[in-house]
């Protein structure tokens, strides 16, 4: 069984929030490849970002996903802050064309087979440096998410709107039920 618990859905439903709570409580994590690579580009005053090279920025965010995936075994069970699968769902939503090291990947990359969907939040949704999408945005987002996760066989548990620790509870609850525990 694997133990490569993903949470997926558009920016700004609360993903990040959760994961470091379970962090807190000792899980281990991979983190937002998106992200990174925005803060590197702009540490660095590259052009692989979303808001100057689509491509660049989606190829980037693939190489971090295989390295996330690598860095990760499956023995424990760790959450991952989106996956290879959202690269794909990023590249449908930005209508690019999709290489065959990322559609390779994806079919490669397995992670576990139930995937948690954060649906959009309009009350929690905020813009900072790294996240500039507006919130139909987000919600676009998310339904390449949904489309893309399908598409490749993964089943979706949508995580309720409440707080971070009564997600965190609920997904652990699910998981509790999910994954393999260690012998």
């Amino acid at each position: 069984m694997n133990n490569r618990v993903v949470f997926t859905g558009g920016p700004g439903s609360g993903k990040t929030s959760v994961i470091n709570f379970l962090e807190q409580l000792g899980y281990p994590s991979a983190k937002e490849a998106g992200r990174k690579v925005i803060q590197t580009q702009i540490e660095r005053n590259g052009v692989a970002l979303p808001w100057k090279d689509k491509v660049a920025f989606r190829d980037a965010m693939v190489l971090e996903e295989l390295n996330n995936y690598k860095v990760h075994d499956d023995s424990v069970l760790t959450f991952f802050d989106r996956s290879i699968i959202d690269s794909y769902g990023y590249s449908q939503l930005e209508q690019i064309t999709v290489s065959e090291l990322l559609l390779r990947s994806c079919r490669e990359l397995i992670y576990h087979k139930n995937v948690f969907i954060f649906p959009p939040w309009e009350t929690i949704y905020e813009n900072d440096i790294e996240r500039k999408q507006d919130f139909n945005e987000a919600v676009a987002t998310y339904h390449e998410m949904v489309n893309a996760y399908k598409k490749f066989g993964y089943e979706l548990i949508e995580v309720p709107k409440l707080s971070v620790r009564e997600r965190a509870e609920f997904i652990l609850e699910v998981c509790s039920h999910l994954v393999q525990k260690p012998i």
